[in-house]
């Protein structure tokens, strides 16, 4: 066999394996099928995989090669921290629209081993920390907020594709916390807390005939309470 008709039989190979996870998002895929789809004899996959997981291997890294060409066709704005979110949500998106691939790329877990392929993706994040650490907008490590994105992204992705649904309220929200972590902002929604509150008094103060003297004092006490007793939340800001 030329080394272009064992190149092409192997991608051929790993096509109908893919196609037949992508019509069966988190089935098993039979190895002799392939085979037949293919045209070729069982020995002739073991040849070019070494086994059903060896193929299985390939379409994971079939599944990354066409991840990070999306990613790579992606507009970045320049700003790491937008750029998080825009990768937050094309990453969201690539496992909705490739449940089969995503399921084999995130979530056929085996303990210790993490797919080679996994790494380049990372790399993409990890640079997109470290742009926004060195310019003091990190209140962790570039790494430990590599970790808290890809933790909670990969998360929600297959929380959907579990439910067979997007959820896009859910996916900005769980985004936006995981945001506020990483950057240590979470004192901003305090200070937008405490504000709340105090409008609150004001109004109660401004119109007491809606809830009578008593009660307006009342509500302006327990408002002064919890402005006086929600918890802070410490790090540093942007």
């Amino acid at each position: 066999m030329s080394k272009d008709m064992s190149t092409g039989t192997r991608e051929k190979l790993i096509a109908a394996a893919a196609d037949m996870i992508a019509r069966s998002p988190g089935e098993d895929f039979s190895l002799r099928a392939v085979c037949e789809v293919v045209g070729v004899k069982l020995p002739t996959a073991y040849h070019f995989f070494g086994s059903k997981q060896g193929l299985a291997d390939a379409v994971v890294e079939h599944g990354f090669d066409m991840y990070i060409s999306e990613k790579q066709s992606m507009d970045w704005s320049g700003d790491p921290i937008q750029d998080i979110r825009t990768g937050w949500d094309a990453h969201v998106d690539f496992g909705l629209a490739n449940p089969g691939f995503y399921a084999l790329m995130y979530g056929k877990v085996q303990p210790g081993h993490a797919p080679a392929a996994q790494s380049r993706p990372d790399e993409i994040l990890l640079g997109l920390t470290t742009q926004a650490a060195e310019q003091g907008r990190l209140a962790v490590s570039p790494e430990q907020a590599k970790a808290h994105i890809l933790a909670t992204n990969i998360g929600v992705t297959l929380r959907q594709i579990i439910q067979g649904a997007p959820n896009p309220s859910l996916s900005a929200s769980v985004r936006e916390g995981v945001i506020s972590a990483i950057t240590g902002t979470g004192a901003r929604v305090d200070d937008l807390n405490s504000r709340a509150l105090s409008t609150a008094a004001e109004l109660a103060a401004a119109h007491p005939g809606i809830l009578g003297t008593a009660e307006t004092r009342l509500l302006q006490e327990w408002l002064q309470r919890l402005k006086e007793n929600v918890p802070t939340t410490r790090g540093g800001t942007p």
